[in-house]
């Protein structure tokens, strides 16, 4: 799997005891090392925990494996972003990524007062980026004037060590967060459309691109679909509460998968035509599109991906470790036909 960047997704916090939660954190932080992922998402809004302590306890936990932390700009100071970096840094000698989030549901954000337009909100999210990065890359003191932020002869201590930079991912599903991924050099993470509507020479334009995705694999078609229809099965309430979302997010990507589900064109969830599968999202049990069937099947999907210029991946959260060997095995294939392509 070394031809991919791979990353899981942090349990939410939902319907769980504390105690109880914070033990499957562990176990699913535990579980995503030994599968071989570099990484695990923790995501941030008005309805989940704290990222940056969840980080810590993630890092606790394990011994390589590096938090991806959702960073929006409304609820820290960049200073405080930096800070953290650097302090997580100091106390493990490990790197944190940062996936730097422009907005998320309408009703958190004007909960906190903010009614930055969606596109306004990428050009901030650029000046934000920029004094976090300055802060960590160098140990001089940063001056930065800007619409939104300003700061004069700010110096972060603990200093970061070079070796210790976070990665930055930046969502890629618009065109305002496109650019500004390209603008940061970051990897533009996007939620996919089917493998089979990217052409290879969309990978020539030089933008590091990632995405989110679930995979359910096994040996065969069949068992695969036979998984996917037991964990995800048909859930009126979940789709009910995936329309209530889609009223309250002006998320570029949620507007694509849904458009996509509402009218999916040749796609059919037939396992012997297509592995791409949107029930999950329609029913609001995943972010995400899946890719579904054998680890063949799978593994060529994700190998076109691959050709289009995608290799960082953010897999959905594993419900359990034994799924993230069946995940392993669709990326060992798809790092073999990329060797043998």
């Amino acid at each position: 799997m070394q031809d991919f960047e791979l990353f899981t997704t942090c349990p939410p916090a939902l319907h769980t005891q504390p105690g109880d939660w914070r033990r499957r954190l562990q176990e699913v932080a535990r579980s995503s090392e030994a599968a071989g992922c570099s990484g695990i998402l923790v995501v941030t809004d008005n309805a989940q925990p704290d990222p940056w302590l969840l980080s810590q306890v993630i890092l606790e936990a394990t011994r390589g494996l590096s938090p991806l932390v959702a960073v929006q700009p409304a609820y820290l100071h960049p200073y405080s972003v930096a800070k953290m970096v650097s302090t997580l840094a100091s106390l493990h000698g490990r790197r944190v990524h940062l996936n730097m989030v422009a907005g998320g549901f309408k009703n958190d954000l004007a909960a906190l007062n903010d009614t930055t337009p969606h596109d306004e909100r990428y050009s901030r999210l650029l000046e934000y980026a920029a004094i976090v990065l300055g802060l960590l890359r160098s140990p001089q003191a940063l001056s930065f004037e800007g619409r939104y932020y300003k700061v004069a002869n700010l110096k972060l201590a603990p200093p970061l060590p070079a070796s210790l930079l976070p990665g930055v991912f930046v969502s890629g599903s618009s065109a305002a967060g496109m650019q500004a991924a390209r603008q940061l050099q970051a990897t533009a993470v996007e939620y996919p459309k089917p493998p089979a509507e990217y052409a290879a020479a969309e990978a020539g334009d030089g933008t590091r691109r990632g995405m989110r995705i679930g995979i359910i694999a096994r040996a065969t078609d069949e068992e695969a679909w036979r998984a996917a229809h037991q964990r995800y099965p048909e859930d009126r309430a979940g789709q009910l509460a995936h329309e209530l979302a889609m009223k309250v997010s002006d998320s570029a990507w949620h507007r694509q998968l849904s458009a996509l589900a509402r009218d999916p064109g040749p796609l059919s969830h037939e396992p012997s035509r297509h592995p791409y599968w949107l029930v999950p999202f329609q029913n609001y049990k995943a972010v995400c599109p899946f890719l579904v069937g054998s680890y063949a099947r799978v593994a060529e999907e994700v190998a076109r991906y691959a050709r289009a210029g995608y290799r960082s991946f953010i897999l959905d959260v594993p419900p359990e470790e034994e799924e993230l060997r069946h995940v392993g095995k669709v990326f060992e294939r798809a790092a073999a036909r990329r060797l043998a392509a």
